[in-house]
């Protein structure tokens, strides 16, 4: 895709990866919509792109755990941009541990890290086919591709963010519409560094740490702006996941040895 001129939409903006994906589209020329929660001070984001160039940056407070935070984030985007070139559903949580976890815990999983992409998707698609195109693109993680050593919420919603984003692609990529999937490994987020974490869990970055170099938001993004620019499905900025991925379709029993004696390494257990 080119990104001058496009309208972005980009949700879980008001820090980490989300930003710094607002900040380089904002850059490479797009016109942005930021998106997050009521009190994470999205607005100052856009108001600081917007002062560079005027009428390029929107902020839309939404909610995307809800249908209806999903309808009103699309609708005001097209109201105040005029369009949607790209969505990007960038929103995560990671919250809960084992079996453990809370009901509540499962169910705020599933309605932000998937059911967010799927509402969104829902309004996002009939225009895109009427236009012949659009791009969706989701924020899912190498958990979704491997697995998260800790988090059973975690690991099972950012498979299905997987499968989703898969599935948009076989069911609408003849059709004009592209669709891409990040999986990242280590990010310096508040996500890894534990912010959505109540204290006296376990603390999976430790297991993040433990695989590899942790990026930068900024670096990721500068991968992901060159992955859409090039329309690739997979974005993986650690390219080791790739090898991961290829041992656990090869050598499937050898990969969950690993994974065990990752965990006991981690965990001791």
């Amino acid at each position: 895709m080119k990104f001058d001129g496009a309208v972005t939409v980009v949700t879980g903006a008001a820090g980490g990866i989300g930003s710094a994906l607002g900040e380089r589209f904002h850059d490479a020329g797009a016109t942005v919509v930021l998106s997050d929660r009521a009190g994470t001070n999205v607005e100052a984001l856009a108001a600081r792109l917007d002062a560079k160039r005027p009428g390029s940056a929107f902020a839309v407070v939404a909610d995307v755990s809800s249908e209806e935070g999903n309808k009103r984030l699309i609708d005001e985007a097209r109201r105040v941009a005029g369009r949607i070139d790209l969505f990007f559903a960038n929103a995560g949580v990671a919250s809960g541990t084992d079996l453990s976890a809370s009901e509540a815990e499962w169910s705020t999983s599933f309605d932000v890290n998937i059911h967010a992409h799927r509402w969104a998707a829902k309004y996002l698609i009939p225009e895109w086919l009427a236009a012949g195109k659009g791009y969706f693109a989701s924020t899912a993680s190498a958990a979704g591709v491997l697995a998260q050593i800790g988090s059973a919420p975690y690991s099972v919603t950012k498979h299905a963010a997987v499968a989703f984003a898969e599935w948009l692609s076989i069911t609408y990529g003849a059709r004009g519409i592209a669709v891409s999937c990040l999986c990242p490994q280590g990010v310096n987020t508040a996500m890894l560094r534990g912010g959505d974490r109540p204290s006296g869990q376990p603390n999976e970055s430790n297991v993040v740490r433990a695989v590899g170099v942790v990026l930068e938001p900024a670096q990721v993004a500068d991968i992901v702006h060159d992955a859409l620019v090039e329309e690739r499905f997979f974005i993986l900025p650690h390219p080791e996941v790739a090898d991961y991925m290829k041992v656990k379709a090869n050598e499937h029993a050898r990969w969950l040895g690993g994974m065990r004696k990752l965990q006991r390494r981690v965990f001791g257990v």
